[in-house]
Parts: structure tokens; sequence; C-alpha cells
């Protein structure tokens, strides 16, 4: 058990949080599956190279990415105060959320389970060096 008050264990915490600013989106309504295809070609790039890959990339995902990536990038200008042309995605990853179980009508009375997926999507941003 740690010793000290509540505030000071906080504290203690809080300083071993990471620092990098990031963003999250949780019960993304598109499986882990075909999210992690965008997340991949966006994984160790520049903020200004991302932004044009999902922009252009046809997948449902890369919108909800899109979307996510410039709000990491924002967080990191106001929160942070870092430039936004020295940033580079430095994690990318999509962890499974709740699946909705849903009824398909089949022939003879049977009923066959649909499985409608969600993700919960992170992107961690960090400076070059």
């Amino acid at each position: 058990m740690a010793k000290g008050s509540r505030s000071q264990i906080k504290r203690e915490r809080n300083a071993q949080k990471d620092q990098r600013p990031s963003a999250k989106l949780s019960y993304a309504r598109v499986s882990v599956q075909k999210a992690c295809f965008v997340l991949d070609a966006i994984r160790g790039k520049d903020v200004q190279t991302a932004l044009g890959i999902v922009t252009y990339s046809p997948r449902y995902a890369s919108t909800l990415i899109e979307k996510l990536l410039k709000s990491a990038i924002a967080n990191a200008e106001n929160n942070n105060g870092m430039s936004a042309d020295n940033l580079y995605v430095a994690e990318c990853y999509a962890n499974k959320g709740p699946t909705m179980k849903r009824i398909r009508p089949r022939a003879q009375g049977r009923a066959y389970r649909i499985e409608k997926r969600m993700s919960h999507i992170t992107i961690v941003l960090d400076e070059k060096k």
C-alpha cells in the first residue's frame, strides 16, 4: 500500500503518466480488423503525410481516423504547445469494444446471429528529435 496522503498519491501517479498528446475514439462502429488496415498505413509517418493517406483512403474507417488524427494534432498544439510541423504518429492501435448481437432470419425458421463489432481507436503523437 502506498504511503502518504491521497493527493500525494495522485500527484505521483500523474507524474508517471504519458505526456505525449493523444486522442481516443471509443465505441467506433467499425471492427478492429478494418480499422487496423488504415492504422497500419499511417503508423510512424509524420502528421502531414498521415493526413494525406487517410484523406484519400477509400475505406470507411479512414473518415473516423482522419477526424481523430486532427483532434490529436489540435491537442498537441493547444495543450502541449507543440508545432504541427514536428509531429509524427508514434503509436496508433485499435482495441476490441463491445459487440452488438443481432438476429438474421433464415430458411425453415432458423435464426443466424449477426455480430456488429465495435472498437476503441487511439492515436498517440510525438515530436521528432
